[in-house]
């Protein structure tokens, strides 16, 4: 299980990087650097629950070792 989160992490990490070179700063809210803008907010949340994901797990095998 800590192969695949880590694979996801990655993978959203990359699709943040994937995003941000869509991103037109001269426009930022119309077109294609809107829906670059959700991606990236899309990838960063996923990222966030991958991590708490991985930490609760943690959590609970300190808590059997006990």
């Amino acid at each position: 299980m800590k192969i695949f989160t880590t694979i996801l992490v990655f993978i959203a990490l990359a699709l943040i990087i994937f995003n941000l070179t869509i991103l037109d700063f001269n426009h930022l809210f119309d077109g294609d650097s809107m829906v670059a803008l959700i991606g990236i907010a899309a990838a960063f949340c996923a990222v966030c629950i991958l991590l708490i994901f991985r930490m609760s797990k943690m959590i609970i095998d300190k808590m059997k070792d006990q």
